[in-house]
């Protein structure tokens, strides 16, 4: 079920949004050759936990397998979901980021692609795009829209470079919970889908690679990895639809 926040829970979910804001500048001022993803997670947990919030990712999902860490770093062909531990940052990597926090209840949700060092124009491109692809689903989030409107715009952006776009995984609602309805395609679909009305709370985030749009998971039940191999992007904002507009509420 769709519901529409008011003013004050958006609030509460801004509070939320600026600390994962805080962690994802944390871990860039953080991120260079020769740290380890594990290091990046526990300063995240970190400043998350002294902010009054709870980390989103940690203990998230089948109880059988929760995810064990409060960041998702994931790098190169990985598209999302990756577990930080002793793996050791390189030159000429992607490092994509995914913070989520907690506060009062209310969920924040936000991701970065980060370049470490000097790659090729294509590389550049690929996270460029990501990140121009992501704004565009962003401004086209207006009340009277559709949830449509949103996928369209972000197929638009990423189309002429020709590059893949992540189906399996997509953007969500969110609230009181992490993943909530609706689900929102990062590509056209066929179906206008809701129409966007004040209230309603949305995580864009595009995922592009550089080949194919086909992932898997791998054996730890939690990386999703291009099937061709190919480096991936991914960029999130979670943000809050109003009567003048777009908010983003992941920033600082």
């Amino acid at each position: 079920m769709v519901t529409r926040k008011s003013r004050r829970e958006i609030e509460k979910m801004r509070t939320a949004g600026r600390i994962v804001a805080e962690v994802l500048a944390l871990v860039e001022s953080e991120l260079h050759v020769g740290v380890s993803t594990g290091h990046l997670d526990r300063l995240a947990e970190r400043h998350i936990r002294s902010a009054g919030a709870v980390p989103s990712f940690k203990g998230y999902g089948d109880r059988r397998n929760p995810f064990p860490a409060s960041l998702c770093i994931s790098v190169d062909d990985e598209v999302v979901h990756g577990i930080p531990g002793e793996r050791v940052i390189r030159d000429g990597q992607l490092v994509s980021v995914d913070a989520g926090a907690i506060y009062d209840g209310w969920h924040g949700d936000a991701a970065r692609t980060f370049v470490i060092g000097a790659p090729g124009p294509q590389i550049t491109d690929l996270v460029d795009t990501t990140r121009l692809a992501m704004m565009a689903g962003i401004a086209a989030a207006v009340p009277g829209a559709n949830l449509g409107d949103i996928s369209a715009a972000i197929e638009d952006a990423a189309m002429p470079g020709g590059y893949g776009i992540v189906r399996q995984f997509v953007g969500h609602g969110i609230g009181t919970e992490m993943h909530q309805e609706p689900q929102l395609p990062n590509y056209r679909t066929g179906v206008r889908g809701m129409k966007l009305v004040p209230g309603i709370c949305l995580a864009i985030e595009p995922m592009l690679t550089l080949g194919s749009h086909e992932v898997a998971i791998k054996p730890d039940g939690w990386t999703v990895v291009t099937r061709d191999g190919s480096m991936a992007a991914h960029f999130e904002h979670t943000i809050a639809v109003t009567e003048n507009g777009p908010e983003i509420l992941t920033t600082i």
